[in-house]
């Protein structure tokens, strides 16, 4: 699909998934490392026994197959120069250095650019490319804090917890792959390239289902809990006991979630374990009613009290079973092993078997969509370093290749105005991604009916903590800068406004149920007999087939049936678990690039398809070490707090104030030297090795704590920083809002919203050095837009628009 393309990738473990992305879509890759290796050549998980060995590192097999290796010194002359004549033909170029590291070599963006003004340069970094703090040093533990995903993550009488497999630095990765085909679209419309800059802290925020607003909202914070999120008043539990084990039991409330909790209290109420007025439950207007204080504020907690007796009674087969025969929202929570070993994976034959050399077959995570007419191959193992050499070295200079756009620019347009989008889908998972294209400039249409309320309408937080259809900021953040126009579905006029939609689009993303749309005659075998070059796209949390596929559900779910809920926790209690709907803040990433790829490939050969994106699948990218290291070693991830395999000390420690955190990462000696100066610790501990310090954990996180409590994390983070030690607050939205990096990069934008006047959403997660995003209006309300769309997008008359109207159509 993206074989016209080359590119060469310059990151280490903090951003390789992003070249491997594109590798997957079919460009071709080059790993360019220093002659001693890749950095991530270096970091665990690794084959067993081969822990010296550069070519058995399993974080390294996870995020580099498909590529091909050529080592160069880029610190030499020589390096340098052999580096420029790659440029000269690339197209693109990744890199996540620490900020200023490209810029000193003479390899800069405007260096760069200089011999090739086609080129798109992608930096990956912790902060950003500028802004107060560019040049921080910065981990996955310090990311997770400056970017709140940790501070709702973990049990309420510990320290927030992070996921123990680094997932920073990968949200940052797939933001990027996305990014950079999104620039490369760009590129191809006006002839230039340009520097695209991704903020790992920024990347990350996506990661806290748009809590991030609450204090801009004036809405009550969030919190965590254990097995569970506390969101305004609701203590949501997302674990459940079972007989041999733990469940992920939804309960929610409104017009799509809500019935689902209905059905389980029939079942409840069949077994007689539940009393006859629990059939009463309001499960559409509960929330509502809580919030006016007609309910309770405690009959959610006994609720859940009744589902986690009933649950815990029986086997986490047997739930999964009536769930799927039910239609219930209930799954198994399951650790790295039972992810490997699902037969759901098989039947959609997710799986592929690479040959590694000098190993043998290795069963790897398969393609992060389904593509129909061009499927990914994913077949190349890992390079070996410096396998390509010779070859690369003596081929001929390759010349860049003119490429086709839909509609040329000259530059000053928004990247995707030439793009549009029929968007039905919802929550989550599938409007993330369409808010990324609609960020950038395309024209998105978002239809939905005012009958059915949208869930993401029903999400905490609210403005100034009032419910409301258009006060909700999970839904404003998703759908910000779109267009909306309300249908009732039901009505067989909508489907001829959906198809003349359809003849508009370029691409049609939906979320429904699995079959849903083929059942309305909107299947994509219907879709291309109006628009035959149309991009159809189906999101759904296990993909359009398999054993799996009709398992109603939310990311919630996908997250405990994904393997990463299992492993976050302490090795003393019940899995503490991932905050919410993690899949959902994962597989956006991936949908967006499948499109731009599609896109891609549909400008230079006309062809469309239709693609197939399992929010499970997708995410499991974020999980490939873990993966390989059960499928290689036997080995599967246990909670471990906040441990790092290779740094001590490393995790949450008190600040000044109540639940108040900093996070802390010593990367190496000299940092720890630099510790034990800023803290003035005792001399007797300044030349322990690291796993010495780690043999007086108790000692030395006891005499940090003490130090760190008597003053703000935002004092500890600034003498540590200070000092080049990772360092950062845990976050909440409070400061987040106040976070003088995020209002350089102008994370939040207060823009226009048709009912309440101005609403804040999240802008992006990444910038491009010419190019800027078009974030003026935060989401729709029901039918905001039904007269641009009508009349102006499809040219229906008056006359039309008043025939819909009067058949009860327009909502």
């Amino acid at each position: 699909m993206l074989s016209a393309y080359r590119v060469l990738d310059l990151t280490d473990e903090r951003g390789q998934l992003a070249g491997m992305m594109l590798a997957d879509l079919g460009a071709e890759v080059i790993l360019v490392e220093p002659p001693s290796g890749s950095r991530s050549r270096t970091v665990g998980p690794f084959v067993d026994g081969q822990e010296d060995n550069r070519e058995a590192s399993l974080w390294f097999w996870s995020y580099n197959r498909g590529k091909r290796s050529i080592t160069l010194d880029l610190d030499s002359e020589e390096g340098q120069s052999e580096f420029k004549a790659l440029v000269a033909g690339a197209d693109i170029v990744i890199e996540s250095s620490d900020v200023g590291r490209m810029a000193s070599r003479g390899l800069s963006y405007e260096d760069l650019s200089a011999l090739n003004p086609q080129l798109v340069v992608t930096s990956i970094s912790g902060y950003g490319q500028q802004g107060p703090k560019a040049t921080w040093g910065a981990t996955d533990l310090t990311v997770a804090a400056a970017g709140m995903q940790m501070g709702l993550q973990g049990d309420d009488d510990r320290s927030p917890l992070r996921i123990p497999l680094d997932q920073s630095f990968l949200h940052a990765s797939a933001e990027a792959g996305a990014a950079t085909l999104i620039a490369l679209h760009e590129r191809n419309r006006s002839g230039v390239g340009q520097h695209i800059d991704v903020s790992a802290q920024q990347a990350l925020t996506c990661a806290t289902q748009s809590v991030s607003l609450a204090h801009l909202y004036n809405a009550q914070e969030a919190g965590r809990m254990s097995g569970g999120a506390k969101l305004g008043p609701f203590k949501i539990r997302l674990r459940s006991p079972a007989a041999d084990g733990f469940v992920s039991a939804t309960i929610l409330f409104g017009e799509a979630i809500g019935p689902f909790g209905q059905r389980l209290f029939e079942w409840i109420h069949e077994e007689g374990e539940c009393e006859d007025s629990d059939l009463e439950i309001p499960w559409i207007n509960f929330v509502d009613g809580v919030m006016t204080g007609k309910i309770p504020m405690g009959e959610y907690d006994r609720i859940q009290d009744v589902v986690a007796a009933f649950t815990s009674s029986r086997s986490k087969e047997e739930l999964l079973s009536e769930a799927l025969m039910r239609r219930l929202l209930i799954v198994p929570i399951a650790n790295v092993g039972d992810v490997a070993e699902e037969p759901h994976y098989v039947e959609r034959d997710y799986w592929r078997d690479i040959d590694i050399p000098n190993h043998g077959s290795v069963v790897f995570p398969g393609p992060s969509a389904k593509m129909s007419a061009t499927p990914m191959a994913i077949e190349e193992p890992p390079p070996l370093l410096g396998e390509g050499n010779e070859a690369l070295r003596d081929a001929p200079a390759r010349e860049l290749q003119t490429q086709s756009a839909k509609t040329a620019s000259d530059g000053t347009a928004l990247p995707l105005s030439d793009v549009n989008v029929l968007d039905l889908q919802w929550v989550m998972a599938g409007p993330a991604s369409t808010r990324v294209l609609a960020d950038w400039g395309a024209n998105v249409v978002r239809v939905e009916s005012s009958h059915k309320v949208e869930t993401a309408r029903t999400i905490q937080p609210f403005l100034n903590d009032e419910g409301g259809a258009d006060n909700g900021g999970l839904y404003q953040n998703m759908n910000a800068g779109k267009m909306g126009l309300a249908l009732d579905m039901s009505k067989p006029e909508a489907r001829e406004v959906i198809l003349d939609l359809v003849k508009w689009a370029d691409v049609v993303c939906e979320s429904f149920s699995p079959k849903a749309m083929q059942n309305w005659g909107l299947g994509y075998e219907d879709l291309k007999k109006v628009n035959p070059s149309i991009i159809m796209t189906s999101s759904c949390l296990f993909g359009q087939d398999g054993p799996l596929s009709n398992l109603a559900g939310f990311g919630t779910m996908g997250a405990s049936m994904s393997g990463f809920y299992a492993m976050t926790g302490w090795p003393d209690r019940d899995p503490a678990g991932v905050m919410g709907a993690y899949t959902d803040y994962v597989s956006p990433r991936f949908l967006t690039a499948a499109i731009m790829a599609a896109l891609d490939h549909r400008d230079r050969t006309g062809e469309g398809q239709y693609i197939d994106v399992s929010q499970a699948e997708a995410a499991m990218h974020f999980l490939t070490p873990a993966l390989l290291d059960y499928r290689i070693n036997g080995r599967e991830p246990q909670p471990v707090g906040n441990d790092h395999p290779s740094m001590f000390p490393h995790g949450n420690y008190p600040s000044a104030g109540e639940d108040k955190w900093v996070a802390i990462a010593c990367q190496d000696d000299a940092q720890w030297v630099s510790i034990c100066q800023v803290m003035g610790l005792s001399e007797q501990l300044v030349n322990l090795g690291c796993e010495q310090r780690r043999a007086h954990r108790e000692e030395i996180d006891d005499v940090i704590g003490t130090w760190t409590s008597q003053r703000s994390g935002a004092e500890t983070q600034e003498l540590l920083q200070e000092q080049g030690v990772p360092a950062h607050r845990v976050q909440m939205s409070d400061a987040l809002a106040e976070d003088e990096q995020l209002e350089y990069r102008r994370h939040f934008r207060h823009v226009d919203h048709m009912t309440n006047d101005k609403m804040w959403v999240e802008g992006t997660r990444f910038s491009m050095s010419r190019s800027r995003d078009g974030i003026t209006d935060a989401g729709p309300s029901y039918g905001q837009h039904t007269f641009e769309v009508l009349e102006g997008i499809l040219g229906y008359d008056a006359d039309r628009v008043a025939e819909l109207a009067v058949a009860g159509v327009l909502e």
